[in-house]
């Protein structure tokens, strides 16, 4: 390989229900399983891209959505196999699914783990029957347990389970409850993080009665400290892992690595030539228009993808990112980390030198806001708790 490693974010947009807090790219299933035609746009849409990936190699995976796991094992073992066919995947590769509990059938996961999936990403978010309620969840606290149970029986044993905090009239000791019952199914990775209203959602047009922000805080401090003694180590805002347990992929974006995005609504990041030709792209979101734009470009009405990062082009839209914005694009990832970044790895990600950041780096830390470290930064305890006023800091 020449070029750097590659991620791969593959979105399958459809969900049982819609919950009333996401905001995600995702739309209400209308059938009793998505389209497996669905698949066949996968694959043409990553045959369009492929002149942009000479020379490069799919290090992690990702299917996210909402909900990857209303399809079936023979799905994904039919995408993987024509995506190997194309293109090199690392002999260690990470390929992670999300899942509801909810839609896992018995036997599922020894499919999906047959299929190649070696990581799976459970979206528990609470275990209370009154929070899944409110929340808009298809699955009740057994589910999620009976989930784990399969994981097991499958091998499966790198798997996330995802927690939300600060929900509907949620008190100190019902989030704690939480945090202990995902603790003792053992999971080697923990996303803990707080419900959001965000714009465009039924909680942000009508807003539940949610912890105040102090008692916000006490909530995730209190959850913090439990998982630290359960052995979970925090090196994202919201990622708490098992010793050699983090996530590969989300860590490839948080220090700004490239990642190609397929599927509807899918974003990617690809570099062609530093600082200058940094590009992003986003698919048409609504699942029918992207798979027609697939198809057109496929038959060649369309322009393609394009080669050697043409923006716009074919069934993608995009621009690259300028030279001005890199250290903001880079910081608002990078200083997510508790860890923070080496200043190797600012330079090799966006072709600038230090110099493009060192008075605000320097500001950062007058202020108590960032920690130097030997050959990099991370943001200070202050800071990880003004992060975005900290990230904030360093737009153009």
């Amino acid at each position: 390989m020449t070029g750097p490693p590659l991620a791969l974010y593959v979105h399958m947009p459809w969900c049982v229900r819609k919950c009333p807090y996401c905001d995600f790219n995702s739309h209400q299933l209308k059938s009793a399983a998505p389209d497996a035609s669905y698949i066949d746009t996968l694959i043409g849409d990553f045959d369009l891209e492929l002149p942009r990936l000479t020379d490069r190699r799919i290090d992690t995976v990702f299917f996210g959505g909402g909900t990857p796991s209303l399809f079936r094992p023979e799905d994904f073992s039919r995408l993987l196999t024509e995506l190997r066919q194309r293109i090199a995947f690392a002999a260690d590769v990470e390929i992670t699914m999300e899942a509801n509990p909810g839609t896992i059938e018995r036997g599922l996961f020894s499919g999906y783990r047959d299929a190649g999936i070696n990581r799976v990403s459970l979206g528990a978010q609470t275990f209370a029957p009154r929070a899944l309620e409110r929340l808009g969840r298809i699955h009740s606290a057994e589910d999620t347990h009976r989930a784990v149970a399969e994981l097991r029986a499958a091998k499966l044993d790198n798997f996330n389970l995802d927690l939300m905090y600060a929900l509907p009239e949620q008190s100190l000791e019902e989030a704690l409850v939480d945090v202990r019952t995902a603790v003792a199914l053992g999971p080697l990775h923990i996303s803990y993080y707080q419900l959001t209203l965000e714009p465009g959602t039924v909680f942000h047009s009508r807003p539940p009665p949610l912890p105040d922000d102090e008692s916000a805080w006490e909530i995730q401090m209190a959850g913090q400290r439990l998982l630290a003694d359960a052995g979970y180590v925090q090196y994202e805002v919201s990622a708490y892992a098992q010793e050699g347990a983090r996530c590969r992929h989300n860590l490839n974006y948080w220090l700004f690595g490239d990642y190609l995005g397929i599927g509807a609504g899918a974003h990617g990041k690809l570099s062609f030539a530093l600082p200058e030709r940094i590009l992003r792209t986003v698919k048409p979101r609504q699942p029918r228009e992207y798979q027609e734009r697939i198809r057109r470009a496929g038959a060649g009405t369309g322009a393609g993808a394009g080669i050697g990062g043409d923006a716009g082009a074919g069934p993608n839209e995009g621009s690259f990112i300028s030279p001005a914005d890199l250290p903001f694009e880079f910081m608002l990832n990078a200083l997510r980390l508790n860890e923070g970044f080496r200043v190797h790895d600012y330079r090799q990600r966006t072709g600038l030198e230090m110099d493009s950041v060192e008075a605000k780096l320097a500001e950062g830390e007058r202020g108590g806001l960032l920690e130097n470290w030997g050959d990099g930064w991370r943001p200070s305890e202050l800071g990880r708790r003004f992060l975005n006023n900290l990230q904030a800091s360093f737009l153009a």
